[in-house]
């Protein structure tokens, strides 16, 4: 089976190409490369020992979706392509709805004109804003956003349901993501952030690489065992398996309407200073770190309730935040300058 990979390049995206290939699948990548390498592929091609199909062009344009519908027989979709940085999204919101919400609406007009009956699309757990309770399950409230980035995942998610309640024949499902870090373990893909990190983890490789100076631990003050904020950090290729069980999921559900929504993280929450000793003892290295007053708008503790994962998709995680901070580090050190 042929699935369409949108921002197939991307971090996520190029783990989730790798997994889908080891159950049989087949991906064509879409991918402008704006915030991605075209080397990538090359990285791809060494771990899967084969040509990578891809088309390199704008989600935006009608006539690329055309194209691509005429000339492979696709499916599913998996749908990464996105803008993703919170910081850029406030102060260009035009950009995060074109980008983000707007190609979404294109894409599933052009997956129902040409019979492409399966999404499943990449969304948040920013949907859930600061939790009223943890840890976070799929009945939590959705909070309003407090970015045009999460807030188009929310619309985005949005659409997805209403356009699923109103089509005969249309199979979707939602995964919303905690915080994906590290890299696969030949060291051959991996993130690749451009410019400063926005994120705590490739900040923190780059930093004991002496590539962005002393790492800065915003706030140590927080309602929290040890005063620093908390996530849910889960290894980048248990999230691309994750896609793998929800495709097959969608696959097995016959004619008729579907539309479900579901965490995906470790069900374990880890402080900053907690993820600093992991890392410490994963790599033997020391991180220079200082405390630094709170970022405004900042979650104080947000981690995921995966059951639901587990009892219908029949998928759980594997990998451990050692783990993933080791595959991290190792990544840094083969793309470091």
């Amino acid at each position: 089976m042929n699935i369409l990979v949108t921002g197939g390049a991307g971090f996520i995206g190029s783990h989730s190409v790798v997994e889908l290939q080891k159950v049989g699948f087949t991906s064509i990548i879409l991918d402008n490369f704006s915030n991605s390498d075209i080397k990538v592929l090359d990285g791809l091609e060494k771990i899967m020992g084969e040509k990578v199909k891809y088309y390199q062009a704008n989600i935006n344009d009608a006539s690329v979706w055309d194209k691509i519908f005429t000339e492979q027989k696709i499916d599913g979709i998996i749908h990464f392509a996105a803008n993703k940085a919170v910081g850029e999204s406030v102060e260009k919101p035009l950009k995060y709805y074109r980008n983000n919400v707007a190609a979404t609406v294109l894409m599933i007009e052009k997956m129902i004109e040409h019979g492409v009956n399966n999404l499943v699309f990449s969304s948040s757990c920013t949907v859930y804003g600061q939790p009223e309770a943890l840890p976070v399950t799929e009945d939590s409230p959705v909070q309003p956003a407090t970015s045009p980035y999460g807030n188009s995942k929310q619309i985005c998610e949005e659409i997805i349901r209403d356009t699923v309640q109103s089509t005969n024949d249309l199979h979707a499902i939602s995964l919303r993501y905690f915080n994906p870090i590290g890299a696969h373990e030949s060291c051959l893909i991996g993130e690749l952030p451009l410019g400063t990190p926005a994120n705590l983890v490739p900040f923190l490789t780059q930093s004991v690489a002496g590539i962005r100076g002393q790492l800065s631990v915003y706030g140590n003050d927080y309602d929290t065992p040890d005063g620093t904020a908390v996530r849910d950090y889960i290894h980048v290729v248990d999230l691309a398996k994750a896609h793998v069980s929800a495709l097959n999921l969608l696959l097995k559900q016959p004619e008729g309407r579907y539309y479900d929504f579901f965490n995906i993280g470790t069900g374990k929450g880890s402080s900053v200073l907690e993820v600093i000793t992991a890392f410490e003892e994963a790599t033997g290295l020391k991180v220079d770190y200082a405390i630094k007053p709170r970022r405004e708008g900042d979650v104080v503790a947000v981690y995921a309730d995966c059951t639901k994962s587990k009892q219908i998709l029949g998928w759980q995680t594997e990998k451990t935040l050692k783990d993933a901070l080791g595959d991290a580090w190792n990544w840094q050190e083969t793309i470091a300058p």
